[in-house]
């Protein structure tokens, strides 16, 4: 058979016969507080951007242990720590607020960390997880969100946070060293609307 004879043939195959395209799955997952079971994929993902970015000024990888203690901290001072979850179970991406600073008189501002898994990356899973990070740390009687985001590699989180009411305050420059060059972090910060009244806030350092 002759090629254009044999696209001619193909073409008037019956529909039931032609190989049709698998429709694409909608990317689907759950938002909801971390459990110890989710910690191996928190620390494989966060690992990653460790050893492959400069996203995180940090250059060691963090052992599961680690991770099993930073969420006993965050659990004890009353602060989220949130993670995406797949429907087959799978953790998608997390994200969490940490302490400004161990002086008391930061317990009402925390620090954010949003990290999603390479599948995960660009449907929108990174803005869901924030906007339940702000929801939650509201809810706990957190009045300032701040951000600290890498100057280099990290656009799209900068963006991320403008389009959620972050606005910059600020940027310092050459303040890390990492594969070999020199990093400068901005600084976005938010006014949250806390659901407890000032003064109630005890979970990071007591009274």
């Amino acid at each position: 058979m002759l090629e254009e004879e044999y696209e001619k043939d193909k073409r008037v195959l019956p529909a039931h016969l032609r190989r049709q395209p698998e429709p694409e799955r909608p990317f689907a997952f759950a938002i909801r507080p971390v459990e110890d079971r989710d910690l191996p994929d928190v620390r494989e993902i966060y690992n990653h951007y460790v050893t492959n970015s400069v996203v995180t000024f940090d250059e060691d990888t963090w052992s599961l242990k680690r991770w099993r203690t930073k969420r006993e901290q965050l659990a004890k001072q009353g602060l989220p720590f949130l993670v995406a979850e797949s429907p087959t179970g799978q953790v998608l991406g997390y994200a969490l607020v940490q302490p400004m600073s161990s002086k008391s008189a930061y317990r009402y501002s925390v620090e954010n960390s949003i990290y999603l898994g390479h599948a995960a990356t660009g449907k929108g899973l990174g803005r869901a997880l924030l906007e339940a990070l702000i929801a939650a740390s509201e809810a706990a009687g957190i009045r300032q969100m701040v951000a600290v985001i890498s100057d280099k590699g990290a656009e799209g989180s900068v963006a991320l946070h403008e389009k959620l009411g972050f606005a910059e305050v600020g940027r310092m420059g050459r303040v890390g060293f990492k594969f070999g060059r020199w990093l400068g972090v901005i600084y976005l910060q938010k006014e949250l609307k806390p659901a407890k009244k000032q003064g109630a806030r005890k979970g990071l350092f007591g009274r």
